[in-house]
């Protein structure tokens, strides 16, 4: 059993820079790709960015390249995401995640509570 406690959210102007933070239990951090997600009012929940548990490679959704980064700290046993040039359309609840074989797979065994971002005009 793996626990994910989120903090970090908040509201920020567009232009505006956000780090959302993930703290996970136990000893056993190094093992788990960790992801985050985001899900918008009405919307789907959608993939953001991934980040492996051996090598730290990452994997970023189209709309996170260029502004987001996912970056871990395995002796903190957590994962951020570092968000830049925020857009009103990144308003969401971001979620981290667990699990996951790959970082490319979307399949993740453990989640977050999730926290709020919402980014005014």
């Amino acid at each position: 059993q793996v626990q994910l406690v989120e903090s970090g959210g908040g509201l920020v102007q567009t232009g505006g820079s956000l780090s959302v933070s993930c703290s996970a239990s136990g000893q056993t951090f190094r093992r788990y790709v960790m992801g985050w997600f985001r899900q918008a009012p009405g919307k789907e929940r959608e993939f953001v960015a991934a980040i492996s548990g051996n090598t730290g490679a990452t994997h970023l959704a189209d709309s996170a390249k260029g502004r987001f980064a996912i970056i871990r700290d395995n002796a903190k046993n957590t994962v951020y995401l570092q968000m830049n040039s925020l857009k009103p359309e990144d308003t969401a609840v971001y979620y981290c995640a667990a699990g996951a074989q790959n970082i490319y797979s979307k399949n993740y065994s453990y989640w977050g509570q999730g926290t709020q971002v919402t980014v005014s005009s």
